[in-house]
């Protein structure tokens, strides 16, 4: 290999799916991605953030027999690469301290650690509760070029490592992700690389993780960009798969630093088999949501060790969208629907939600709740003499209906999926140990509006939704003639309200100023406000938006702040 001329430098991306703790796991799957690189004639492969320990690994890192445990599998793990560079995401240790890191093996050791310097702790992420900040430059030298290697946020500000690496003569950058989705969120990834590219005119080869991880799910989409700022090849979304390129990168000439590690050249030239140029296809927005959703809720099941799945069939939207996404995610032998009618059920529902279990061919229970019921309203009777009905005995059917689904998923092992939606999980418009009961809210974090496009979706591919269930008023069915719209503004009217109170942290006064009823909106914030204590308590969602429940807004249950000009619940 010349020292003067341009030489191609292939480069693979293993776009893996990680589980958090499963150390050993991860690195049979890393071993399994640098042999087909390797064999592939890839001279460097390069995997997600983090990638031998899952991310985000929270607080495991504060154990350190955790932190021990993954230093020896990269160690075990070193000692098998061949003539190849593997950069490798793990935690690292040194002075008593803990880094989020990228190893450089090579030839059956670790050549060299790179530190991520730009610490996110927003939204999401919390690294600064657990990792320092990185001092070393990240510049290595192999045969006549430089490269620098990054970590997820090192590469989304102007200036940083970047510039520093840039500086020292790096002619391509590689970057580590776990970057998890939301809606939009590719576009701005790839918006933000591209103009990073662009801007030191220099390659990037980006890697991001995939699969679901409690509320979070990462949706790989790995790409490299080229110098002129423009995307080369990419991955597909949600999808474990590698990535390989060539690249035509100059020597570093003269350029090279003394504070670049040197690995040396390879041994040898290795015959490189031409490549199959594919790039994938971008998912349309609807259709990447409901892969997201699919995906989350299949590996939410699966790494905690779950098989089947249990769901209240109601007749409508919401719990036919859990039952096609079970369905997708875990395959229709793994999936049962219950429905569980009451005096207040109708005909109609019976029939449509029989109707969804046959067209998705999972098996269907009836367990009527009426006697229960009965039974529950004659031990209280004495003790509400004198009070009429209320949303008490409403409440009550919904509890009895939670606990008929866990009694189910304590005989059998199945994990319970909940139906509710981000516009009732926003106003407290379900049942604290009622509907809320179970293991995973599927659509916690999806509002109602976007519950029928994702139907709509999804009967568009086959059609298993009854067209009744798109076409009916939303209902509890708690009381005769019930309707979601005599407690809650109607759901065209109250998403946007919801997502500018929610996601953008808009005040009641700001929201109204948009053209929105001030008593309509304040009616809104106060429904958000007063429910905090059921959201504290309902089960993890997947998260699909730029700011959901749980570990995005983390609000005091405990709080009189209110900008409506009341306070208190």
């Amino acid at each position: 290999m010349s020292g003067k001329a341009a030489a191609i430098t292939r480069i693979a991306c293993a776009q893996m799916n990680a589980t958090v703790g499963d150390i050993e796991g991860n690195k049979e799957k890393i071993r399994f991605c640098i042999e087909r690189a390797h064999a592939h004639a890839a001279d460097i492969v390069v995997f997600p953030e983090l990638s031998l320990t899952g991310y985000p690994p929270e607080d495991l890192l504060l154990k350190p027999s955790f932190i021990a445990d993954n230093l020896t599998a990269l160690g075990q793990l070193a000692a098998a690469v061949p003539d190849i560079i593997a950069v490798v995401g793990c935690v690292d240790k040194a002075g008593g301290r803990i880094f989020n890191a990228a190893a450089i093996l090579y030839r059956g050791a670790v050549a060299g650690i790179y530190h991520k310097k730009l610490l996110p702790n927003y939204g999401v992420f919390d690294e600064k509760r657990y990792f320092t900040p990185g001092q070393r430059p990240g510049v290595f030298a192999y045969a006549h070029h430089m490269f620098g290697v990054t970590i997820c946020e090192d590469i989304w500000l102007a200036g940083g490592p970047l510039d520093e690496q840039a500086r020292l003569g790096a002619g391509c950058i590689l970057n580590l992700s776990a970057s998890p989705y939301h809606m939009g969120k590719q576009k701005i990834r790839e918006q933000t690389v591209c103009r990073q590219a662009r801007h030191y005119g220099l390659p990037i080869v980006y890697t991001n993780l995939i699969g679901g991880q409690d509320e979070l799910v990462f949706d790989g989409q790995s790409m490299m960009i080229d110098g002129r700022g423009k995307v080369v090849v990419r991955l597909p979304a949600f999808r474990e798969d590698m990535l390989f390129a060539d690249l035509q990168l100059k020597p570093a000439g003269n350029r090279k630093s003394k504070a670049a590690l040197n690995l040396g050249c390879p041994r040898g030239s290795r015959n490189k088999p031409v490549l199959i140029r594919r790039d994938a296809e971008s998912l349309e927005p609807v259709a990447e949501v409901y892969r997201a959703l699919a995906v989350g809720l299949r590996d939410y099941v699966v790494k905690n060790g779950f098989k089947k799945v249990v769901l209240g069939l109601s007749g409508g939207i919401d719990s036919a969208l859990v039952a096609c996404l079970a369905v997708d995610a875990l395959g229709q032998d793994n999936v049962t629907g219950v429905f569980m009618p009451s005096r207040y059920s109708s005909q109609e529902s019976l029939t449509d939600a029989q109707m969804l279990a046959e067209n998705l061919h999972i098996e269907f229970q009836q367990i009527s709740i009426e006697h229960i019921y009965k039974m529950y309203l004659l031990v209280l009777e004495p003790h509400f003499t004198g009070r009429g009905k209320d949303v008490t005995e409403e409440n009550l059917q919904a509890r009895i209906r939670g606990n008929i689904l866990m009694a189910l998923s304590n005989k059998f092992g199945w994990l319970v999926l909940t139906t509710g939606n981000k516009s009732e999980m926003s106003t407290g418009y379900a049942t604290l140990y009622g509907d809320m009961a179970g293991g995973l809210a599927v659509i916690k974090d999806v509002p109602k509006t976007l519950v029928y496009r994702l139907c709509a979706f999804r009967n568009s591919l086959h059609a298993a939704i009854p067209q009744r269930i798109f076409t009916k008023p939303p209902t509890a069915e708690l009381r005769p003639n019930q309707k979601d719209s005599d407690s809650l503004p109607d759901y065209a009217l109250l998403d946007p309200i919801l997502k500018e109170y929610i996601e953008n942290d808009r005040s009641s006064r700001d929201i109204a100023g948009k053209g929105y009823a001030q008593a309509i909106v304040e009616k809104v914030v106060r429904l958000v406000d007063r429910t905090e204590y059921k959201r504290r308590q309902a089960p993890p969602g997947i998260k699909i938006t730029p700011k959901a429940f749980g570990r995005d807004r983390r609000m005091p249950v405990t709080n009189r702040y209110s900008d409506t000009g009341s306070t208190g619940a």
